[in-house]
């Protein structure tokens, strides 16, 4: 009997120690499938960040390409004047590209109603681009033109009341007339101007000035 309960015993333990083997078993294969499903997301991300980061320098390499060049149909407006004044002003273009101006600038971002020239002259002096729009233009355009300025510290956007092209770009000196916020003259325009090297006033802000719509 008690070799009987023994061998009993013995076959007890065999199988489960067999059980206890294929779980075992069981375990790693989930495991190893587990891990080998993670790696192959982190894989899987690691490839299309570096996509997006090859896209991304590509577009902004094309974009200083562009910039580097002439940008065509941008005018040119030489020697203007830069006194500050307390008084309104009567510009020649429509919005104005510089000239005498109020000592208080406009601060830099995006605006849903029209500005000051006298105001947004000084930004432009600080190195800002002006981005004006036609009151009436899409609001899909003007989504396009938010997303565009995005982050810049040197851009003003804001409709404009009276101008001939749905957007017009302007920096000091200079203005770009387009008929849609997707023409990449526009990007490059933004690349060469914000703050470029016909800014008077390099390396001023555009902050801590006036908020209009405040």
């Amino acid at each position: 009997m008690n070799k009987k309960r023994a061998q009993e015993n013995a076959d007890r333990q065999a199988r489960l120690a067999a059980i206890q083997s294929q779980q075992r078993a069981i375990e790693r294969k989930r495991n190893s499938l587990i891990f080998g499903g993670i790696a192959l997301v982190i894989v899987a991300i690691i490839v299309a960040v570096t996509i997006v980061i090859v896209q991304q320098v590509q577009e902004n390499n094309r974009i200083d390409a562009l910039a580097s060049q002439e940008i065509e149909g941008v005018e040119t407006f030489e020697d203007l004047s830069a006194t500050h004044v307390d008084t309104a002003v009567e510009y020649e273009q429509k919005p104005p590209i510089g000239g005498n101006h109020s000592a208080i600038w406009t601060n830099c971002g995006v605006y849903t109603e029209p500005l000051p020239n006298e105001n947004t002259v000084h930004s432009m002096e600080h190195g800002a681009v002006w981005i004006t729009y036609q009151p009436d233009l899409a609001q899909a355009e003007i989504d396009a033109l938010t997303e565009l300025v995005g982050d810049r510290t040197h851009v003003v956007l804001s409709p404009y009341e009276e101008i001939e092209s749905p957007i017009v770009a302007s920096a000091w000196g200079l203005q770009l007339s387009l008929d849609s916020a997707d023409d990449e003259r526009l990007t490059a325009f933004l690349a060469k101007y914000v703050e470029g090297e016909q800014t008077p006033e390099s390396g001023a802000p555009c902050t801590g000035g006036i908020d209009p719509s405040a």
